[in-house]
């Protein structure tokens, strides 16, 4: 059976919401919340501070969505509300409140600015796989993968996880780095002396923020605050190929044809992402070793060499202001001392 996760689009969501009415745990959290959901989580695929997937599972002819994962970036107003008790069940009310336009999620421009200066709070709203599916190990292995991909590459101030229904997923979470918040200490703690069977049953909150003690093991947590500032300045456009590009459309005319724009648009994108490319790191896309080749070959290699590059680079792809990052960054004027 083939796993993939992709997107999730406005088609999806009456099945993920679906998923979530149909979980023996979710479905009692959410109650008459639940009539919110699929409005909520349309009127988020509007904005850009969000991260929206689905995992299918294709057996012969038939594809079914196995699993879905939503996950917000947030004021820091609703994290102060989020911890401040008494702690409540985040998944009904953000379907209340996103539903009604009274979203506590960044807008576009917000979304830009946190992610250049001062960091993002990002909240995991679920990461729900379908029940007959929850004992699929390729299912619950790429989930935490492709929530590694999606979610490297920002400035991240917190990362508050989904509320766990299960006593062994809480464990592993803290295991793995996580701690669970106290709002009477007003701090993160750990598991010492608690029953993780009841601690489930209750809202909670578990998170980490950059320089926590996280575990050795726990390198897939480490890796989303390991940051580098971005260097290349795409345009939103330009990130837009260049992701779709990664996605599996191969060619400039299936790239037009998935972004709706004409080939030679695609080509002048090109153009222009090479070029700030050069601007910067010339080694990344140099064609010197590659003079024998014929021009063809030559496009090929360049773009293979930069892809791959930005996989490992993913802040080139995040939304920021280059403005305020290279303001951030710039370096102090150096000071005459008269000597």
């Amino acid at each position: 059976m083939a796993v993939r996760w992709r997107q999730m689009r406005a088609r999806d969501i009456a099945e993920c919401v679906d998923i979530i009415a149909r979980h023996p745990v979710l479905r009692a959290r959410y109650g008459n919340a639940i009539q919110h959901l699929r409005p909520a989580w349309l009127r988020l695929l509007e904005c850009e501070a969000r991260c929206t997937v689905v995992c299918e599972q294709k057996e012969g002819s038939q594809t079914v969505i196995c699993a879905a994962g939503v996950s917000l970036f947030v004021t820091d107003d609703f994290v102060r509300e989020v911890k401040s008790g008494p702690l409540f069940w985040l998944g009904p009310e953000l379907a209340k409140r996103v539903a009604r336009g009274a979203s506590p999620v960044l807008s576009d421009r917000q979304m830009r600015e946190s992610n250049s200066v001062g960091g993002l709070n990002l909240l995991v709203w679920e990461g729900c796989i379908r029940a007959e599916f929850g004992g699929d190990v390729e299912v619950q292995r790429s989930m935490i993968n492709t929530f590694i991909r999606d979610h490297r590459g920002y400035l991240w101030k917190e990362v508050i996880g989904s509320q766990v229904v299960s006593a062994e997923r809480l464990e592993w979470m803290v295991k793995t780095g996580g701690s669970l918040w106290n709002p009477e200490k007003a701090r993160y703690v750990d598991l010492s002396g608690l029953n993780a069977a009841e601690v489930v049953k209750k809202p909670h909150v578990v998170g980490v923020m950059p320089g926590s003690e996280i575990a050795e093991d726990a390198t897939w947590i480490g890796g989303l605050f390991d940051y580098a500032a971005p260097r290349f300045g795409f345009s939103q456009s330009e990130q837009k190929l260049v992701l779709a590009a990664m996605d599996g459309e191969g060619t400039d005319i299936e790239l037009a044809s998935a972004l709706r724009l004409s080939v030679p648009t695609i080509k002048n994108m090109w153009a222009s992402i090479y070029r700030r490319v050069a601007d910067d790191r010339p080694e990344i896309i140099s064609e010197s070793a590659h003079l024998g080749a014929n021009a063809s070959s030559r496009g090929r290699e360049k773009r293979r060499r930069l892809l791959s590059y930005l996989r490992e680079h993913p802040e080139e792809l995040r939304p920021y202001s280059l403005r305020l990052v290279k303001k951030k960054h710039a370096r102090p004027p150096r000071v005459c001392d008269g000597s």
